[in-house]
C-alpha cells in the first residue's frame, strides 16, 4: 500500500497573508457567494462557497481552523476573489464548476473526467438517423444514456441496427445513394436513401426504437412476435426468420446486463470507499430499468477529507456538465445533502432525490457498487506501489533530479510523406491519461514529404509555445518533468533546438532510437551531453518505456488513419461551389460516380436537373485545372 505524503507542518502565517485576510474579511459582503484563494505564483489554492461571504472569511481571520492543512493553505494565501451569488444553491453550482476547471491544491478534485457516450437519434432530418453523440445536446433529437464504456454503447447501436433497420449514415452519404449499401444487404439498415421503406413506415420503426431504449422493451418484443407469427400463417417464412433475428438481437441484448433493476427505472448509484489517505467512487447508470454500465473515480483528496466532504465535492463536480437523473442512490450521506439536491433540481428543472437505501433493491445495488469500489481500490494501490517503483528506476537510469509526474511521449505518422500527424501522449504515477492525449496535424507545406525532422519541430514549437503563452499568461499550466521523443541522435538535436528557442531548458529529453531490425530490448537511448547507452534486458524501466513508446505509436497511427480515411471519402464534388447535396445526387444519379461526371462535357453536364450552363462550365473546368 502507498504511503500518502505527509502533511506539511504550516508556517507561522505571515503579516502578508494576515493582513489580507483580515483586510477581505472587513469588505467582504454579507450574501452568499464563492471565494477563491490564490497563492504567491497566482495558481488557485482553494474554492470555497458560503452562505454569507462576510462570516466565511471572518473565520479565515480570527484564525478558526479545522485542520493543519486549513492552517497551511491560508498562510499559503496571497490574494482573494470572490462572486455574489442570488442564493446559496446557486453558490454550490458555481463552486462546482470554478473547482472542475481550476482544480485547487486544497480541494477535492475529480480527476480524469471523461464525457460519456450516448445513443442519439436526430429528429432534424426526414429519415432520423441513430448514432453515437458526446458532449452537449445541441442538435435536435432524441438522447438515451450514458453508456459507461464504448463498447457498451458500439453494442446497443449494433443491436438497433439489426432489430430496427436505422440508418447510420451521414446526410452526405444518404443523400448522394443511389442504390442500397451493404448494410441493407446484411439487413441492418431499410434503406429510406433509395426508397425501398417509405417514410411513414420508416418513422415506424424509429418510433419503435425509441420505445425499446425508454424501457418498454417487452411491448416491442411482443409486437414483433405477433408479426413474426403473422408472417408464418401467411407462410412468408422467409419473413418471419428475419422478424425472428430481430427479436433475437433485443433479447440478448436485454439478457446482457450483468445487474438489472426491476423498481428503478432511472438512477444514478454511486459507493465510496476510502482506505490509506486514498478513495474510490464506483458508480453505475441505470437508464429504463437497465443496467449501462459503471466506471470507477479515483478523486484527488486529504486524509483530512470526511467521506460525507468527498462525496458531496465529488456529486457536485460530476453532474457540473452531465444530465442529472431523477434518483440518486448513496451508501453515504453527502455533506449538505438537502442543499445538493435543491442545486441539481434547479440544475434539472425538476425534483431531484438524493437516498442512502437501507433494504430492498436499491441497497442490493448499494452494495454491489460498493464492493466493486473496494476492489478497485485495492487493484489501484496496488498498481501505484509497482508504478512508483518503476517510476523510480527510471529516474535512476535517466539521472533525473525527482521521480517525473508527468510524462509526454512523441511519435509522427505518415505514408510516403501523405497525411502527416504527430501524436502525444501523457502518463505518470496514475498510469496513462488519455483525456491529455494530444495529436497534431501537420500543417507545414514546405515540408519535403516524409521529413521526420520537420514534423518534430512542427510539434515541439506548437506544443512548448502555447505552454509559454500560457505561462506568460499566467494561466495554470502542467510542466512535463520527462519528454521521450521517437527517435535518435538527430531526432534529439532537432528538439533541443526548438526548445532553446523558447527558452525551455529545464525539461529532460531522451530520445528512443529502435534497434537493429526494430527488436525490442536492443533500443538505444539517447541524452544531451551523453554517450548513447541502453538498459539491460530484463529491466521493468525498459519494458515499462517500451510500453510508452508503443502506445505513442499506436495513438499517431490511429490519428493518421482516421485522417487518412477522412480523405479517401472526400469526393471532388464537394469541392465545387454551388453544388450541394441535391445537385451532388442528381450528378451522381445520372453519370453513376465522380469519375463520370469528371469525364463528362458541358453540353452532358448541363442536361441534369438542377445544373445550369454556368455551373456546368464550373464542374468541367473543376475537373480540368492544371
Amino acid at each position: 500500500m502507498t504511503e500518502s505524503p505527509p502533511i506539511e507542518t504550516p508556517p507561522e502565517p505571515s503579516l502578508a497573508a494576515a493582513e489580507l485576510i483580515r483586510d477581505e474579511a472587513r469588505r467582504a459582503p454579507d450574501k452568499p457567494g464563492v471565494y477563491r484563494m490564490y497563492g504567491e505564483d497566482g495558481t488557485c489554492l482553494y474554492v470555497g462557497k458560503a452562505r454569507s461571504l462576510k462570516k466565511r472569511v471572518m473565520q479565515y481571520a480570527q484564525g478558526r481552523f479545522h485542520t493543519q492543512r486549513i492552517a497551511l493553505m491560508v498562510s499559503l494565501t496571497r490574494s482573494m476573489e470572490m462572486v455574489v451569488t442570488a442564493s446559496e444553491t446557486e453558490a454550490l453550482l458555481l463552486e462546482s464548476n470554478f473547482i472542475k476547471k481550476l482544480k485547487p491544491r486544497f480541494n477535492v478534485v475529480l480527476r480524469d473526467d471523461k464525457s460519456f457516450a450516448e445513443l442519439m437519434i436526430r429528429r432534424d432530418h426526414r429519415a432520423p438517423q441513430v448514432r453515437k453523440h458526446r458532449g452537449a445536446h445541441t442538435v435536435p433529437g432524441d438522447y438515451f444514456g450514458p453508456f459507461a464504456s464504448t463498447w457498451a454503447v458500439n453494442r446497443t447501436l449494433n443491436t438497433l441496427q439489426k432489430a430496427f433497420l436505422l440508418r447510420s449514415c451521414s446526410d452526405s452519404v444518404y443523400e448522394s445513394r443511389i442504390r442500397p449499401c451493404m448494410l441493407h444487404q446484411i439487413k441492418r439498415c431499410s434503406a429510406p436513401c433509395t426508397g425501398l421503406i417509405s417514410l411513414e413506415d420508416y418513422g415506424e420503426l424509429v418510433s419503435a426504437a425509441e420505445q425499446f431504449l425508454r424501457g418498454k422493451s417487452r411491448a416491442v418484443i411482443g409486437r414483433l412476435s405477433s408479426e413474426m407469427q403473422a408472417a408464418s400463417d401467411d407462410l412468408d417464412f422467409e419473413r418471419a426468420a428475419r422478424v425472428r433475428d430481430r427479436i433475437r438481437a433485443l433479447s440478448a441484448i436485454t439478457m446482457e446486463q450483468s445487474i438489472n433493476a426491476e423498481t428503478v427505472e432511472e438512477a444514478d448509484v454511486f459507493a465510496l470507499f476510502s482506505d490509506g489517505g486514498q478513495a474510490c467512487i464506483q458508480a453505475f447508470f441505470f437508464r429504463a430499468g437497465q443496467n449501462w454500465g459503471g466506471r470507477a473515480y479515483f478523486p484527488r483528496i486529504d486524509r483530512s477529507d470526511s467521506d460525507p466532504e468527498i462525496l458531496g465535492a465529488f456529486l457536485g463536480q460530476f453532474y457540473e456538465d452531465k444530465p442529472v437523473p431523477r434518483l440518486i442512490l448513496t451508501n453515504v450521506s453527502p455533506h449538505e445533502i438537502e442543499l445538493l439536491a435543491e442545486a441539481f433540481s434547479m440544475k434539472a428543472e425538476r425534483r431531484v432525490e438524493i437516498a442512502i437505501p437501507r433494504r430492498g433493491e436499491k441497497a442490493d445495488l448499494v452494495r454491489h457498487a460498493l464492493t466493486n469500489a473496494r476492489e478497485a481500490l485495492g487493484r489501484k494501490l496496488a498498481e501505484n506501489s509497482a508504478q512508483t517503483k518503476i517510476l523510480d528506476d527510471v529516474c535512476e537510469a535517466f539521472g533525473l533530479d525527482a521521480r517525473p509526474e508527468r510524462i509526454e511521449v512523441y511519435d509522427n505518422a505518415h505514408i510516403q510523406g501523405s497525411n502527416p500527424v504527430g501524436g502525444m501522449i501523457v502518463t505518470g504515477p496514475e498510469g496513462f491519461r488519455k483525456n491529455q492525449y494530444r495529436k497534431f496535424n501537420i500543417r507545414d507545406e514546405e515540408l519535403s514529404p516524409g521529413d521526420d525532422y520537420g514534423m518534430m519541430r512542427e510539434v515541439m514549437r506548437r506544443r512548448f509555445g502555447r505552454l509559454v503563452k500560457e505561462e506568460e499568461a499566467g494561466e495554470p499550466v502542467e510542466r512535463p518533468d520527462l519528454l521521450l521523443i521517437d527517435g535518435g541522435a538527430g531526432q534529439l538535436a532537432e528538439v533541443m533546438a526548438v526548445l532553446a528557442d523558447l527558452g525551455v531548458d529545464d525539461i529532460p529529453v531522451v530520445g528512443v532510437a529502435k534497434g537493429p531490425d526494430r527488436d525490442a530490448g536492443m533500443e538505444k537511448f539517447f541524452m544531451p551531453g551523453k554517450a548513447p547507452f541502453m538498459l539491460p534486458l530484463k529491466s521493468p524501466a525498459l519494458y515499462y518505456l517500451q510500453r510508452l513508446r508503443d502506445e505513442a505509436h499506436r495513438f499517431a497511427n490511429g490519428a493518421h488513419a482516421k485522417r487518412r480515411s477522412m480523405d479517401i471519402k472526400r469526393n471532388p464534388l464537394d469541392e465545387i461551389e454551388g453544388v450541394g447535396p441535391g445537385r451532388k445526387k442528381a450528378l451522381l444519379h445520372a453519370f453513376g460516380s465522380a469519375r463520370g461526371v469528371s469525364r463528362a462535357s458541358v453540353t452532358d453536364l448541363e442536361k441534369v436537373e438542377g445544373i445550369s450552363r454556368a455551373l456546368a462550365e464550373r464542374i468541367h473546368a473543376n475537373f480540368r485545372k492544371a
